[in-house]
């Protein structure tokens, strides 16, 4: 049976549960870093279980960014500064528009990439 990082979780929980009132000795000092080295060990496995469990939805997630970053390195281009458009405004019809300010100069165009070694002329 599979554990989840919850159930881990709660289980470490319990275990650290604080002494009955019956119990008014103090405890030793050795003890309680004892109590702290093992509530140490048990956040260790909990964060690495969740990262064996995340590791590959990220991976997949990498990919898609890695796949997606021409596309919106070109947009970023037409963009130029996310500051310069006001709020967007749904039209009747469905369609978003996000105007851009007026007191902003337009962007330039996007130079296109020459081949190294040649000139423009």
């Amino acid at each position: 049976m599979k554990k989840s990082p919850l159930s881990l979780c709660l289980a470490l929980i319990l275990t650290m549960a604080p002494p009955l009132a019956a119990q008014t000795l103090p405890a030793p000092q050795v003890e309680e870093e004892k109590g702290f080295d093992l509530m140490e060990e048990g956040a260790k496995l909990l964060f690495r279980g969740l990262m064996r469990e995340m590791e590959p939805a990220l991976n997949e997630m990498g990919k898609a960014l890695s796949e997606m970053e021409p596309a919106l390195q070109n947009l970023m281009a037409l963009i130029d500064d996310i500051r310069n458009y006001d709020a967007p405004r749904v039209l009747d019809n469905g369609d978003i528009l996000i105007p851009r300010r007026k007191d902003v100069p337009r962007p330039l165009p996007p130079t296109p990439s020459l081949p190294e070694g040649e000139i423009e002329l």
